[in-house]
């Protein structure tokens, strides 16, 4: 041990290799144990920058739901970068003629380290759901978030670093090309890799995101990497790790359906929107994507700032946070998978607020202003394909011939299907949950019966296999007639012992 921290003090790696970059420090982390910081990472990691990231969920409002789940895009971005090195350093052993350059080495680890540098408040809360919802058809993404504040923190900090080389790494983390490139095709493949999704982003924030929330996981990513080799410019794996690639993938999935897409989580993603969209006209939350040095300071924290606030106008925003920090959260109250066939016909222009109004009973009291839709989408990482049929093996008899391999022949028991899309409804106003679930099943008991009324008379202009049990909706989410709410009990019975 002794002589593994000389090593370190004296600027090697932990391979034994020296330090390209110059001296190194190391820090311990949960997932991939001891990682080397060389000087030009850490001129990156201390900036103000890079350690906004420390107040920054990962997992956005699954925190609220998973305890364990308090990881921070920051170490996310360290353990990408790590892997990123190590990633290329195999290669470079395996395959000295790929020429891998100092270069190549510099920029690809500075792509990982800095690809999430423009997430905003709860992650991808804030580009998916609040953005758009206060800016309207603008197709600002925190890829673009991280190049705007990759250039501030170059800038900002005086970092010696050349524009080819910025350049570089913007292309990386995009996982493409800018134009004309002369660059080597198969670095593209290792940050974000936009052939297939087997990257390092994805090996770091799987394993990360299942340690923290409890989850375990059964695929194995440093085999990936050993059993790593470039074919055609291309990263190919060795044709034994194809069931592995399978259950990363699936274990992707798992992790969308059990945990970031989890029904309570859903419902305090809804509030934090919520929030910041009342917020937004006073602490001017929007601007910040074109502004760099307001979005330096915009984290996770907001909603301190708005707790802060004694505005009036953002009485309603505290109000709101108040809830969450109660447990009084809005509720679930339905959902359906939707058959692939009623994608097209059950969407977003049918299934809305005013619609299921429109089916309330004599004496149901709700509004739109107590529906909330949301359309989930969950897939392994290429919507309806299979990852894995865009993946290229070889063989150690062949070492240098790529070829794919059919699902049928890596496992009989591989799904046939590799997304789902369901419709969830959910309400601001828990008491009235029973109302709008009987109002939501009427429109699409109607709906039903509309789509075999519309195929039986040849009317539909697609082929409906579907029948319509097939949105028939689960029985096990029927709301009892007598029902309250779980928290107004709770209160109720505190109540009665005072």
């Amino acid at each position: 041990m002794d002589s593994y921290r000389s090593m370190l003090r004296r600027g090697f790696s932990h391979n034994g290799d020296a330090d390209i970059y110059g001296s190194t420090k190391y820090v311990n982390d949960p997932i991939h144990g001891y990682i080397d910081l060389n000087e030009t990472m850490l001129q990156f990691i201390d900036t103000p920058q890079f350690q906004r990231l420390r107040h920054l969920k990962q997992l956005g409002s699954s925190y609220y739901v998973f305890p364990g789940a308090s990881n921070n895009r920051f170490e996310h971005c360290i353990g990408t970068s790590h892997l990123a090195s190590e990633v290329l350093r195999g290669l470079s052993q395996r395959q000295p003629e790929l020429g891998i350059s100092e270069r190549d080495f510099r920029c690809v680890t500075l792509a990982g380290l800095c690809h999430d540098l423009g997430h905003g408040p709860f992650s991808h809360v804030f580009d998916n759901e609040f953005i758009p919802r206060v800016c309207g058809d603008t197709s600002w993404s925190h890829e673009e978030g991280s190049e705007m504040m990759l250039h501030y923190a170059i800038d900002d900090n005086n970092i010696d670093i050349d524009e080819g080389d910025v350049k570089f790494i913007k292309s990386l983390i995009r996982g493409s090309p800018m134009g004309a490139s002369n660059e080597k095709l198969f670095l593209f493949d290792i940050v974000a890799n936009q052939r297939n999704g087997v990257d390092v982003d994805k090996f770091d924030y799987i394993q990360r995101d299942c340690y923290n929330v409890g989850v375990k996981s059964s695929y194995d990513f440093s085999r990936l990497m050993l059993n790593s080799r470039v074919i055609d410019d291309q990263i190919c794996y060795n044709h034994k790790e194809a069931y592995n690639l399978a259950e990363m993938f699936h274990t992707r999935y798992s992790l969308h359906k059990r945990v970031y897409s989890h029904r309570a989580s859903k419902a305090i993603e809804f509030m934090l929107v919520d929030a910041m969209i009342i917020a937004n006209p006073v602490l001017r939350i929007s601007d910040a994507i074109h502004d760099q040095r307001l979005y330096q300071n915009l984290t996770d924290e907001v909603l301190r700032d708005i707790e802060r606030s004694r505005e009036p106008e953002l009485q309603e925003a505290r109000n709101i946070i108040q809830r969450i920090n109660t447990r009084d959260i809005y509720k679930f109250v339905d959902e359906f998978i939707l058959p692939p066939d009623l994608v097209s016909v059950i969407t977003k222009s049918v299934i809305t607020e005013a619609a299921i109004v429109g089916f309330r009973a004599d004496g149901d009291d709700f509004s739109e202003a107590d529906i909330l839709i949301d359309f989930c989408r969950i897939h392994y990482g290429m919507r309806s394909e299979n990852p894995v049929d865009h993946i290229n093996f070889f063989s150690k008899y062949r070492m240098n011939e790529k070829f794919s391999i059919p699902s049928e022949l890596i496992s009989l028991c591989m799904p046939q299907k590799y997304e789902e899309r369901i419709v969830r409804i959910f309400t601001r106003s828990p008491d009235k949950r029973k109302q709008i679930q009987q109002a939501v099943r009427r429109l699409i008991a109607k709906l039903s019966r509309r789509i075999m009324d519309a195929d039986e008379e040849g009317m539909s202009t697609l082929t409906i296999a579907a029948s319509p049990s097939n949105i028939t909706p689960n029985r096990g989410l029927t709301l009892p007639d007598d029902l309250v709410d779980s928290m107004l009990k709770r209160r109720r019975l505190d109540f009665d012992h005072i």
